[in-house]
């Protein structure tokens, strides 16, 4: 019998997040200067500040390399942002290294083919419920929401409410 996609959310100490379709909708808005502008949902970006105030590893590796991305991330108090990345698998190797991490302990959330090689290594491989058909095959969970709409808060609200750290968390700030 295979374990449930729950049993594997107490083990995760660590999310790695791609961008484009799972932090932001997949769209891309060009301006008339050229400039390409995303929209990110505000809970989204709520759930990464919880997780990493909680003591989370929360990193980012994508193939997009927009600055105002990175800058929108650091606000958030990320800091292992990886944009312009050609081989994830390359970068996920080096991050887990440096940090001492088991594949066991990581949950990656991705949505398209570019994901596909770094989601085989890790321990919990989830998606956005819009990722493309080779990436929901591959993955442990399939968020039911889409890439960009609050997909990314819901498993790191699932991780901390297994693990009894999500109102905890909260509690803490607002008693």
């Amino acid at each position: 019998m295979s374990k449930s996609y729950k049993e594997y959310l107490s083990e995760i100490t660590t999310f790695i997040f791609d961008v484009d379709g799972v932090l932001t909708d997949g769209t891309i808005q060009v301006t008339q200067s050229g400039e390409l502008l995303r929209s990110m949902n505000i809970r989204d970006g709520f759930a990464m500040k919880a997780a990493i105030e909680k003591g989370y590893n929360v990193c980012i590796i994508s193939g997009g390399s927009n600055e105002g991305v990175r800058t929108r991330l650091r606000n958030l108090g990320l800091y292992d942002i990886h944009l312009g990345v050609s081989d994830k698998v390359a970068i996920y190797q080096e991050y887990i290294d440096v940090n001492h991490i088991k594949p066991n302990q990581i949950l990656y959330m991705g949505d398209d083919i570019p994901d596909y090689w770094v989601m085989q290594k890790v321990g919990m491989p989830t998606c956005p419920q819009d990722a493309v058909p080779e990436i929901k095959k591959l993955s442990k969970y399939i968020s039911h929401i889409d890439g960009g709409k609050g997909a990314v808060r819901d498993v790191i609200e699932q991780v901390m409410k297994v693990q009894g750290k999500w109102l905890e968390h909260f509690e803490a700030k607002f008693d």
